[in-house]
């Protein structure tokens, strides 16, 4: 159930008053769910153990941690020590606890100095509270929840509940001009009830510099959903206030390496199998004369923007097999709309598709735009791909296809330009490599599956990063998920939809906030492009390559691997190869 605005505090009914004498205004944001732990007496115990006041530790970045139970750090350190290169950002996590509660709690960061004087400004480093939403538990769909901490909030100070532990994400920007170097700083959280917990920090900025995010070779595609931010902000749909809100959610997409525009040919081609439907981006009208005209008003907006925001390698537009195989058009004599179903092979597929495409073509032909643009199709049977690859081929062969293929079709269609694999069905390397000869990519993607490793709010934070090392193990040139912004009703409450597991539909939260699984998958493609980069230099990658091929050869889906002892071991490798 959504709650209302709050106050956060547990004691904010009473009016604090801080040092100054001013009357403290608790901070109002929304209210958490109620954790579904049942603390026992000894849980209760150790909370009365913890010193009075604000607490603090370094933690760990690959795991989540519980908001009701008193952390316990493995192998914790005073001063923590990451490793970056110029121009990529680094992740770590803090955790902050309070057995009475904390208010107005803080986080400020010191610039960044060097011992031969070298200064990188503090607001290279960014602190961010982790919310808290609800999940399945891991792997259960349906069953008992979990509360899991994801959402990256945009609160400048937080109110810090009564025994309740707090993360905080910290984000460690390099400056692309930076000098390398090992830069010592701090960030100090404090509370107007408890006092100061400061955290040492070592950066050490390596003697290479990432390419900018536009520049990344790893093709990144994670499906876009504007209708989705329409309903959250209470918009209409495709207004100007419409596409101010996507704009900057789309420019966090960018930056993060994003190739693909996710267009929309006709009405939702994914039969409404998340919360929100997609609104049309092309109209289409059958005229009183029997002939067809199409609007683009919309598509060409959308593409544009986009675009301008540097994600211009592709325009995949699905579908012309939706999954419910309808079409929706005006019909001016009628005057009102009509749904037909036009199944691939039919003659009612060839009536509706031909006149379309010709016309696609040509449109797309002046705005400059043929050659990028795909067909996509998403998981359609070998019988439907046939019927859709023949028209398309009579009508505008200029265009290209691409596939989110779980039928192995891609070895029969070799001239797509963008194939993606499950996961669970690996391409061949040597398709890999022939496709990739010829100027087209191959990815894999995860969606609903596989449990292990994927990017749900149950996933532990390594599994985003593991991800990316996979793809280089098996050398795929980037990665496919279903939805970057495809949100339940309340995705900051609960994540979870339907019968997807809890986040499978979205990876970002409304109001252009991130998650810890957005920065993690960040840190995977990060890896991606610096072992790119090295191998380029003629690094010795001996190290990074024995733990590739323990990943090459280890079933990647199955838990009990040491995967998190994998994941940072290939981190820890990367780190070394970069300083030679």
């Amino acid at each position: 159930m959504k709650k209302l605005t709050y106050l956060s505090c547990a004691a904010a009914a009473v009016v604090a008053v801080s040092s100054c004498g001013k009357a403290y205004q608790p901070v109002v944001t929304f209210e958490e769910a109620p954790d579904p732990v049942v603390l026992s007496q000894s849980d209760i115990d150790a909370w009365k153990e913890v010193a009075p006041g604000l607490n603090g530790a370094w933690a760990d970045a690959d795991l989540r941690y519980s908001r009701s139970l008193v952390p316990q750090i493995e192998n914790p350190v005073d001063t923590l020590a990451i490793a970056a290169w110029k121009g990529e950002r680094a992740s770590a996590q803090l955790l902050l606890w309070a057995p009475e509660g904390a208010q107005g709690v803080e986080c400020k960061v010191a610039d960044l100095t060097s011992a031969d004087g070298a200064t990188i400004p503090a607001d290279a480093v960014t602190t961010r509270f982790v919310r808290y939403t609800v999940s399945d538990t891991l792997f259960r769909v349906g069953g008992p929840t979990i509360l899991s901490a994801d959402m990256l909030d945009s609160l400048s100070r937080f109110d810090i509940d009564t025994m309740t532990v707090r993360p905080v994400w910290v984000s460690v920007n390099v400056p692309r001009d930076a000098a390398a170097g090992m830069y010592d700083t701090k960030i100090v959280a404090s509370s107007i009830n408890g006092g100061d917990v400061e955290f040492p920090l070592v950066v050490e900025v390596q003697d290479h510099v990432l390419p900018a995010p536009a520049d990344w070779t790893y093709h990144l595609d994670l499906w876009q959903h504007p209708s989705a931010v329409a309903r959250v902000r209470g918009l209409k749909p495709w207004s100007d206030e419409h596409f101010e809100a996507l704009e900057p959610m789309m420019k966090r997409l960018a930056d993060a390496g994003q190739k693909v525009v996710t267009a929309t040919l006709n009405k939702d081609p994914w039969n409404h199998q998340c919360y929100d439907g997609y609104e049309n981006m092309i109209n289409w009208t059958l005229k009183d004369d029997g002939t067809w005209s199409y609007d683009y008003t919309v598509f060409d907006r959308w593409v544009s923007m986009v675009m301008g925001l540097g994600i211009d390698k592709m325009i995949n537009c699905y579908s012309m097999v939706p999954w419910n195989c309808e079409l929706e058009y005006f019909d001016q004599k009628a005057d009102s709309m009509v749904t037909v179903k036009a199944e691939p092979g039919t003659p009612a597929f060839a009536e509706m598709w031909e006149p379309f495409l010709l016309d696609f073509k040509k449109h797309l032909g002046e705005k400059g735009w043929l050659g990028i643009t795909n067909i996509a199709m998403d998981e359609r049977s070998p019988q439907q791909m046939d019927a859709a690859v023949k028209l398309l081929e009579k009508c505008a062969p200029e265009m290209g296809f691409a596939i989110a293929d779980n039928h192995a079709s891609y070895r029969k269609y070799t001239m797509m330009r963008d194939v993606c694999v499950s996961q669970g069905q690996a391409a061949d390397h040597q398709d890999i490599v022939d496709r990739r000869a010829n100027g087209f990519n191959t990815t894999f993607y995860v969606c609903c599956g596989p449990a292990y490793p994927n990017t749900f709010t149950s996933s532990h934070p390594f599994e985003a990063e593991l991800l990316g090392w996979y793809g280089v193990a098996l050398d795929y040139d980037g990665m496919l998920r279903w939805a970057y912004n495809s949100w339940p009703a309340d995705p900051q409450y609960d994540s979870r939809y339907g019968t997807w597991s809890s986040g499978d539909t979205y990876l970002v939260y409304p109001y252009n906030r991130s998650s810890v699984r957005f920065e993690r998958l960040i840190d995977g493609i990060e890896n991606a492009e610096k072992i790119r980069v090295l191998k380029a230099e003629g690094a010795d990658l001996s190290q990074v390559d024995e733990v590739l091929e323990t990943i090459r050869t280890t079933n990647v889906n199955d838990p009990n691997q040491p995967w998190r002892q994998i994941t940072a071991k290939a981190r820890k490798a990367l780190e070394q190869a970069s300083r030679k």
